[in-house]
């Protein structure tokens, strides 16, 4: 794969872009694009990684196939998974964020709030589930960019059928769709085609990015990094970050808890 290559003349940007998050459908891309969006700026001289934040349904949804049951939900109870999914991408953005403060590094996320708020409603999960998954979630700070992969669900279900570990049904992944577009974040998505090829899509994410992201940012010096940590630990901010999110978080996600038993 060669590196992705920036426009020669980039708008300038206000402040620059720390977040980059790729939302989208299952069968959306999403995965591929963010680990090629992140190689590609990496290789452009910009400090890009890869960070999953993920939910857990691919895995408990193995777990259920591999114990008979038809998903995570038959395994454990629709309101049950989106509880447990909900605090394990909770969980998982958080190590995302604590890792960005300390690392300084242009981060590619994998899905971000905005997935789970969509999962509930695709899902059925009632309102009150998603103003508490809201209230958990409403101390990480939104991504700079955040790019909705568009794809026809047909599309979509081609694709998980090719991939060949999972299964998705077409009106799942209608509903879906549907409950991307009617989350309130919709209007400042950039929303980008994922129809096409691998290259056509990464394409369009290029082209989509070319106005928000520096031409080059100097990668972090790791003798730097090291002796920047000890004053990151007493960072204020950090702490609040990271206490107040776990009992925000914890409180939320305990009403859910009760809720679901």
């Amino acid at each position: 794969m060669t590196g992705m290559v920036l426009p020669a003349q980039l708008k300038p940007v206000r402040r620059a872009v720390r977040t980059v998050a790729l939302v989208g459908i299952d069968g959306s891309g999403k995965t591929t694009q963010a680990h090629r969006l992140a190689d590609d700026l990496a290789a452009s001289g910009l400090p890009a990684v890869y960070r999953r934040n993920a939910g857990g349904r691919r895995w408990f949804g193995r777990l259920a196939t591999a114990m008979g049951r038809r998903d995570g939900d038959d395994l454990l109870g629709r309101r049950a998974m989106l509880l447990v999914e909900s605090v394990l991408r909770w969980l998982a953005i958080l190590r995302t964020m604590l890792r960005r403060t300390v690392t300084r590094e242009l981060t590619v996320m994998d899905r971000y709030a905005v997935c789970q708020y969509a999962s509930l409603r695709a899902h059925g999960g009632e309102r009150s589930a998603e103003r508490r998954a809201r209230l958990a979630y409403r101390l990480f700070p939104e991504p700079d960019v955040t790019i909705l992969l568009a794809v026809d669900p047909g599309v979509a279900y081609d694709r998980i059928e090719a991939r060949g570990y999972d299964h998705e049904e077409m009106a799942f992944l209608r509903a879906a769709t549907a409950a991307y577009r009617s989350l309130p974040e919709y209007r400042s998505f950039v929303v980008v085609d994922a129809n096409g090829s691998t290259d056509q899509v990464a394409g369009r994410i290029r082209d989509a990015l070319a106005a928000h992201l520096p031409k080059r940012v100097p990668a972090p010096n790791p003798a730097t990094t090291r002796r920047r940590l000890p004053a990151l630990l007493s960072n204020t901010r950090l702490v609040v970050l990271a206490l107040g999110s776990l009992l925000a978080g914890v409180t939320a996600l305990g009403y859910q808890l009760v809720e679901a038993l």
